[in-house]
């Protein structure tokens, strides 16, 4: 019965977003649904945690059918943390997209329940062609939300964002399809259970898995097809960017780790490769954050350079490594949606996030001061929080697998991120606003990047209300400091599971 479930979470959102379509302008109606079901998510996900932890993976053929025919899904440990992250982060980004306005737009909510969906059936499906679908899907709404402000606060650099987004992620999908076309004429399925190993022994399949590889590394923001995110990402609205931090690269990492693991099973041919494009990832954001001038640009940039700290996890292949990486990706999830949602709060009250234009938050706003701060410090490694943790692991797991240069990259980004974070805490935090702002009254004003924003009056605060959803996870990165051993030990279980394939391979063929 357990295993027939698995469906809904995708379906379930599409179901609702089409109820809301219908229901017409409704915004009490459909933000409420819009949390109902993205909370039901993480519960769900909590649910699954706890019935792989105890009897193994799941799988089910949707409908029924036999293997082969049916549409197969599967959950392992990894996948349920996964979906738990996913539902989590989607409702705290909408209690902020539906608290700061973003969310009153007819059509948010139906396109972020597509968007959960999608990113849900990615995480679950066991066949590549299926994966192309999911990630079409989480993508279509995703193009909408780039564009979509809060009502009289849209921007042009909105679409110019949008485009660009658009163009990168069509070209990638068209290579990942190769990609998957490929591994089908190469190895005749496209089945992760049955394409068990295959790159390791056919050089054929190793080539056409290859380019499917590439194709995820692009939508993960990996160095040199990075910059897309850094200009696309802060063009949306606060709560579109945090919500996307949270989902969009992670699926494409999340399927780096489990096609890596299931086709090549770790071939150490190729790992070589990927400690270098992942410490360079590492190096290349961090450095190039440090000549941005916004809150957002500069935690974008951020996240090119934690997304090479995750991606270290499957290049070293080794069990502490991929926990190491697992837990990184989940504490990555959290603490970069609370420093966008924490700093994307005084953009929507203040009217800009240019740091020239912003300061002494630090007493005018003192909880959002507090929330920015612990979210900074767990972004840069510092103890107690689950930055902490997951550097250390990875640090550790590093050193047993002989990676010293690789140490020594990680700890010297981790000092030039908090000297980043620095930054942001002394624009924004520190000081006094300028005198233009001091005065201000409801006005039209150019940011530093040429785009118009609405200034906002000088009594105006950031509340309670709009700094709740980063206080939420802010609030997790510190349990999850001080309680790592829990999370540690789940993502244990998810890195044997990418190890050792086979109980994922059964369990999906029904043997």
């Amino acid at each position: 019965m357990t295993a027939m479930l698995l469906p809904m979470f995708a379906a379930a959102p599409i179901l609702v977003a089409g109820l809301l379509l219908t229901v017409g302008r409704r915004p009490r109606l459909q933000a409420g649904l819009l949390l109902t079901v993205s909370t039901a998510s993480m519960v769900a996900g909590l649910t699954l945690i706890g019935i792989v932890n105890t009897t193994g993976v799941v799988a089910h053929g949707v409908g029924a059918w036999p293997f082969g025919i049916a549409i197969p899904l599967a959950a392992d440990m990894f996948t349920a943390l996964m979906l738990t992250a996913t539902g989590l982060l989607t409702a705290v980004c909408s209690l902020f997209a539906i608290t700061s306005g973003t969310a009153d737009g007819r059509f948010f909510s139906p396109l972020v329940l597509v968007l959960l969906a999608g990113v849900n059936g990615a995480l679950l499906t066991v066949d590549l062609f299926n994966l192309f679908v999911f990630i079409e899907v989480m993508l279509l709404p995703s193009y909408a939300l780039l564009v979509l402000a809060a009502p009289g606060k849209g921007r042009l650099r909105q679409v110019t964002g949008a485009r660009l987004y658009v163009t990168v992620n069509l070209l990638t999908s068209t290579v990942f399809l190769a990609g998957v076309a490929f591994i089908y004429g190469t190895a005749g399925t496209v089945n992760l259970a049955e394409l068990a190993g295959a790159a390791h022994e056919s050089d054929a399949v190793a080539l056409a898995a290859g380019i499917c590889l590439f194709a995820l590394a692009i939508k993960a923001a990996v160095v040199p097809v990075h910059g897309w995110l850094a200009r696309t990402y802060p063009s949306a609205s606060p709560a579109v960017t945090a919500l996307f931090s949270g989902l969009h690269t992670k699926v494409a990492i999340y399927a780096i780790y489990r096609i890596y693991a299931q086709l090549f099973e770790g071939d150490d041919r190729f790992l070589g490769i990927g400690i270098a494009v992942f410490t360079l990832t590492m190096i290349v954001g961090v450095f190039a954050a440090v000549g941005e001038t916004t809150t957002r640009s500069i935690l974008a940039f951020h996240m090119v350079s934690q997304i090479g700290y995750i991606l270290i996890g499957i290049a070293l292949f080794t069990g502490a490594g991929l926990a190491a990486g697992i837990f990184y990706l989940i504490h990555h999830m959290i603490v970069k949606a609370a420093l966008f949602l924490s700093t994307g709060a005084i953009e929507v009250r203040y009217g800009t996030g240019a740091l020239s234009r912003l300061g002494g938050m630090g007493r005018r706003e003192p909880l959002i001061a507090v929330v920015f701060l612990i979210a900074a410090f767990s972004m840069a490694g510092l103890p107690p929080f689950s930055g902490f943790v997951a550097k250390l692991s990875l640090v550790l797991a590093a050193v047993d697998a002989g990676q010293i240069v690789v140490v020594i990259a990680m700890l010297a980004v981790s000092l030039v991120t908090l000297l980043s974070m620095l930054k942001i805490w002394s624009g924004v935090f520190w000081g006094h606003l300028p005198d233009d702002h001091e005065h201000a009254s409801p006005r039209d004003h150019p940011a530093s990047d040429g785009t118009v924003t609405v200034q906002a009056p000088l009594q105006a605060r950031v509340g309670l209300a709009l700094t709740a959803p980063a206080i939420i996870l802010a609030a997790l990165t510190i349990l999850l400091g001080i309680g790592g051993d829990v999370l540690l030990q789940l993502a244990d279980t998810a890195a044997a599971g990418l190890l050792d394939t086979s109980a994922y391979t059964d369990a999906v063929i029904g043997r």
